[in-house]
Parts: C-alpha cells; structure tokens; sequence
C-alpha cells in the first residue's frame, strides 16, 4: 500500500462560460503528491485533481451535499468518463513525488447524466433552460431579502425559478432577457453583485 504522505489539492479557478447552447466547464486545481514512486504519486495527483475540479465546478450547478456524497463513492473510472480534455502545466517530479497545476474540461452532458444517475438534483442547462441564466443569493437577513427579491421581480416583471435554498442561500433561474432590467434592479436596491463568468452573485 503507497504511503501518501503530502496531499495539497488547492482549487485555484472555476470557469463556467454559460453560452446560449450550454455551459463550459473547466477547473484548475495545484497538487503536490508524495508517495512509494514518482508514477504511483502522479495517479494519485489525477484523482485527486479530478475530484477536486469536479466538486468545486460541478458545486454551483447542483445540491453540495449530494455531489460531495456522490464524488466521494464514485471510483476514478467513472469520474474519468465525464472529463473531456485536461492538460497539465509546471510538472515536476523526484522519484517520489509529483506536482503540477491540472486543468480539466467536464463534458457537461456527461456530466448531467452522472449527476441525475447518482440523484444528484443539478440543474446543468439542457435544450429547455437555454435561455435562462443562474443567480446564487447570499442574504445577511434571509426573511427581508427574500422579501426584497420577490418584491423586485414583481416589479420589473421578471419570473425567476428558485432551484435550491440552503439557509440564507438561493440558487434560482431568470430569463436571459431580463438580466439586464434585473441587475440594473437589484444595484439600485442596494445589492453587490459580480459576475463570475457567467453566473450572477448577488448579495445584501
């Protein structure tokens, strides 16, 4: 059995391109890996950078808990099978350990029929949410926010699709068409908002 003495797997980017035909995932996650040989430490480094990227991209597009439960019981086969390219940069090796930043591209069909085959709830665009975009709402005071939220959208005529709530976290749907009416909304209600790649943050 290897001894995995050093194990650093640090996500270091999510980019999540969401386009009218879908959403392209990729992450990059830093390992540095010690085992019994140089050969032994870089499978490790894979399947750990696989699991890594996969729980950190796939994250915002599904329930955490599920996918964590969902990562952890997979086996790198069948984690392998969803990922569609990867690539490595600054690789160094000794004869015992491995490191390297690994960038990884998730198929995003492949990945949908992995989530809903594991009951992982996701909601990865398909043909009939193209014309949607994500929004993940952080609410210091969830009752009068939500109320806020609500009232806005009522407002400016915008009918958005709540996907999941966690306590004071709403991860919802709006059409693209209004993303535009809603930012502009939601700014001059006194919200912070960015936009990573595609999915708007917002938060008050």
């Amino acid at each position: 059995m290897s001894n995995v003495k050093n194990i650093l797997c640090v996500f270091l980017s999510a980019v999540l391109s969401c386009t009218a035909f879908g959403a392209d995932l990729s992450g990059v996650a830093s390992v540095n890996i010690t085992s019994d040989t140089a050969a032994t430490a870089k499978n490790i480094a894979f399947d750990e950078a696989r699991r890594q990227i996969i729980s950190d991209v796939l994250g915002q597009y599904s329930i955490p808990d599920q996918l964590e439960e969902a990562v952890k019981n997979a086996s790198s086969a069948e984690l392998t099978n969803i990922i569609a390219a990867s690539s490595i940069d600054s690789e160094q090796q000794s004869d015992t350990t491995y490191s390297a930043n690994i960038k990884m591209t998730i198929d995003k069909d492949a990945a949908k029929t992995w989530l809903n085959s594991n009951n992982v709830q996701n909601w990865l665009t398909d043909g009939s949410s193209e014309n949607l975009f994500l929004v993940q709402v952080t609410m210091t005071d969830k009752v009068a926010g939500w109320i806020e939220l609500n009232q806005i959208a009522r407002a400016e005529g915008i009918d958005f699709l709540t996907k999941y709530i966690n306590g004071n976290q709403v991860t919802m749907e709006i059409p693209v068409s209004r993303r535009s009416v809603f930012t502009i909304a939601i700014r001059e209600a006194g919200w912070r908002y960015t936009d990573q790649n595609g999915i708007l943050h917002i938060i008050k």
